[in-house]
């Protein structure tokens, strides 16, 4: 998956200038990005802290490397098994 090329911190200053009262339209003039990115951000970043926004992407990175070895598992226990069916 794509990273963003603004980090937690900067995300989460930008939606704080936004709750302060700054249109989205010159947000995304003075950032560069897009009104779409803005929504998003605020969605899923919407309310929290630079600890909290941290914390957040840890867990993503926990679960999808689970994900993986989850899947690993997986295709080592259906090729067991397709080798034990060949044999007997």
């Amino acid at each position: 998956m794509k990273r963003s090329r603004f980090s937690e911190e900067q995300i989460i200053a930008i939606l704080k200038e936004q709750e302060t009262g700054v249109s989205v339209a010159d947000l995304c003039r003075k950032h560069g990005v897009s009104d779409a990115s803005i929504y998003k951000w605020k969605a899923k970043f919407g309310g929290m802290d630079v600890s909290e926004a941290r914390r957040l992407r840890t867990l993503e990175d926990e679960n999808a490397k689970l994900k993986r070895m989850l899947a690993d598992a997986m295709l080592d226990n259906v090729a067991l098994k397709d080798l034990l069916g060949k044999k007997w």
